[in-house]
């Protein structure tokens, strides 16, 4: 297969191992021709993932028209934020689209995949998620991760495509749970490393993973999804990895609040992107639309946007009113 894929950061050159070792054809589309030129010519991606060896086969391209033309497949790896004007540019598109950010867009509540059904809608929608962090992927680090479509069949296409000796892939027809999980547990993860940061233990974080699928789960039935899809790989397990790893960009944002620095510092300061920043606004948002209780998203959100202490969301996550266990 002829793939391209759009987003020359971590998670898209990691994916683009992948599918090298799979004997697909490479192109990269990416915004920054220089930082294409960089690649092509150090075989690195030093930028976004460091010490990895790139194949020497591989296509770059910074018009995003000419690296889709011909091209039977296009992994979209952009930043929640570029997707729309990414997506609008890829006209009559009719080729399978498979999308590896996860996010909530703001003003319309949509999945990334959601966004893509507008904005290409001759294309063949799919997403692929799971507990899969970038630097373990590149290094052939066994991974387990589920594609989705509504579409079974496109949803087993991109299964054949992505699935190797060191990555395994299910398949889902409930693209919304599947894209709802992995969005979502990026705001979890952000409490998680607040925990880290605060010098929390472990019964802190097992409790927070354990409240946060909770309301992961509320959230993404709420907006149609499954229930059984979060006991699953875009549930449980990319939470699960999301909020224990020291890769994970998002538990390292929250730790770094937890610590006190400023987080107009942290953002300025960070190479790529932590999801779980914009995602808290876009959930905290969708939550209050669709009235859905959230407390860990709704204090995650107060930090982060409202100006509120940490220690200050802790005592009034704790200090609710207590309940049955749900």
């Amino acid at each position: 297969m002829t793939v391209t894929i759009a987003g020359a950061g971590a998670w898209g050159t990691a994916l683009g191992l992948i599918l090298q070792r799979g004997g697909h054809s490479v192109t990269f589309w990416g915004h920054d021709a220089a930082h294409l030129d960089e690649m092509r010519r150090s075989r690195q991606n030093e930028r976004y993932l460091p010490g990895i060896e790139l194949p020497g086969t591989w296509a770059y391209e910074s018009d995003i028209c000419r690296a889709v033309s011909g091209s039977e497949c296009l992994v979209v790896a952009v930043p929640s934020k570029a997707i729309r004007v990414v997506a609008g540019q890829l006209g009559d598109y009719s080729g399978i689209v498979v999308s590896v950010t996860k996010g909530i867009e703001f003003d319309t509540g949509l999945t990334m995949c959601g966004v893509l059904g507008k904005t290409a809608p001759r294309a063949n929608i799919a997403a692929l998620s799971g507990p899969s962090l970038a630097q373990e992927v590149a290094r052939g680090v066994p991974t387990a991760v589920v594609a989705a479509s509504e579409n079974p069949e496109i949803a087993q296409v991109v299964q054949r495509s992505f699935h190797g000796k060191t990555f395994r892939v299910y398949t889902s027809t409930d693209l919304v749970g599947v894209e709802m999980g992995g969005a979502l547990k990026n705001v979890v993860a952000v409490a998680a490393g607040v925990c880290d940061g605060f010098g929390f233990g472990d019964n802190s974080k097992a409790s927070l993973l354990t409240r946060g699928i909770v309301e992961i789960r509320r959230l993404g039935v709420a907006c149609g999804a499954q229930p059984e899809t979060f006991s699953g790989l875009s549930g449980l397990g990319d939470l699960t990895v999301t909020c224990f790893s020291k890769l994970s960009r998002n538990r390292g944002l929250g730790e770094r609040v937890g610590h006190g620095e400023k987080l107009q510092d942290i953002l300025s300061s960070s190479v790529a992107v932590a999801e779980g920043y914009p995602t808290a606004r876009s959930a905290f948002q969708l939550a209050r639309k669709l009235k859905v209780g959230t407390p860990i998203i709704d204090e995650v959100h107060a930090v982060l946007y409202e100006g509120k202490s940490v220690a200050r969301g802790l005592h009034d996550l704790m200090s609710r009113e207590s309940k049955a266990e749900d």
